[in-house]
């Protein structure tokens, strides 16, 4: 009766494990992450970070390797995955601005980003149409759809069919390549950059 109960516990184990990944939660592989800090201060040895510049970048993988923390590059650039409810974003309310942690380009705003429940911060758009680019993946014997930043190509996550209106896409993001500031740190150095014109 013992081993029954055992056998039982570890196919339903299994089944529950089988259904998340179904879910299209989980992006790719997946990593032993700590959360990541909030603040883009790691972006003063990345000369490419930039909130303004929409020139694309490419460098090679070794330049990235040398600039970006082991976190970020394993995801951006190597296509990883945070641990599901690991980042400091997914239950995040600021008002705001998600940019590419990399390269510093605009992707999500604050106001259409909702809660999935899939353990990741969850978008239904990007900031423009060229913000994201769309990639075919089908690794893992899944077919999903890659997104990744439209300046410098990092993997950012997931796009599926199952979010909300008005767009009914749920843009599935890591964290960890996420930067955030605030709507009024947005406009306080639009202010000061219309000062200098």
């Amino acid at each position: 009766m013992k081993n029954y109960i055992m056998k039982s516990l570890g196919l339903l184990t299994t089944a529950v494990i089988l259904l998340f990944a179904a879910q299209g939660c989980y992006s790719q592989n997946t990593s032993s992450q700590k959360k990541p800090a909030m603040d883009s201060s790691n972006n003063k040895k990345n000369p490419v970070y930039s909130n303004t510049d929409t020139n694309k970048v490419v460098l090679t993988d070794d330049e990235w390797k040398k600039m970006l923390s082991p976190e970020v590059y394993n995801v951006a650039r190597q296509k990883g995955t945070e641990r599901p409810y690991t980042s400091a974003y997914e239950a995040f309310k600021e008002v705001g601005t998600y940019y590419c942690a990399v390269c510093g380009n605009a992707l999500f705003r604050s106001d259409t980003k909702f809660e999935s429940g899939c353990g990741w911060p969850s978008f239904y758009q990007p900031i423009s149409k060229g913000s994201i680019i769309y990639a075919q993946d089908n690794t893992y014997g899944m077919s999903r759809t890659e997104v990744m930043c439209g300046r410098c190509k990092s993997h950012l996550g997931h796009v599926f069919d199952d979010g909300p209106p008005p767009t009914g896409l749920r843009y599935c993001i890591n964290g960890v390549v996420l930067d955030f500031k605030k709507a009024q740190e947005i406009e306080k150095n639009y202010n000061e950059q219309e000062k200098k014109q």
